[in-house]
């Protein structure tokens, strides 16, 4: 049985969020659960499905906002998400990534997830999700969860 339930998300850079919003909800009619304008970037969170979510961002003047046309070679994804099946899965994939070095164990609380970042062996950036809450409220920006040894069963690397 495997620990992960699917795709969480897509994290993608875009030249302008109001196009990338307005193609996908008018093509594809995906509802906008999220969105937010900060003084470093715009993001916006759009559900493609019962849990999982498209994340395209704005950040001006970064290069790789628009996507170059030759396969292979388009570089504009920022990173994957993985959604863990049940809280127990998320503490025992946090055991294997932290047994392999790919990460250093930091729990973030988002409000409607709780995710940990993770490197691959190829340096791309990973992200491990739990859903806290299907309907996505309540979301936030990043807080460390500080008493993640006790909240995760079977958590091998108390600090």
């Amino acid at each position: 049985m495997s620990l992960v339930a699917g795709v969480n998300h897509v994290a993608v850079m875009t030249d302008d969020l109001d196009r990338f919003v307005d193609f996908y909800t008018g093509v594809f009619a995906l509802e906008v659960v999220f969105r937010e304008d900060t003084p470093a970037f715009r993001h916006a969170i759009l559900r493609t499905g019962p849990h999982s979510w498209l994340h395209p961002a704005e950040v001006a003047g970064n290069p790789h906002g628009e996507a170059l046309p030759a396969m292979f070679q388009r570089g504009h994804l920022d990173h994957l998400a993985l959604t863990a099946a049940s809280p127990e899965a998320f503490a025992s994939l946090r055991d294997r990534l932290l047994a392999r070095d790919a990460c250093d164990g930091s729990v973030e609380d988002l409000g409607a997830f709780h995710s940990l970042w993770f490197e691959d062996p190829d340096g791309m950036r990973g992200e491990l999700t739990v859903i806290v809450d299907p309907e996505l409220r309540g979301i936030h920006e990043p807080r460390p969860l500080a008493v993640l040894a006790a909240r995760l069963p079977g958590d091998q690397h108390r600090r």
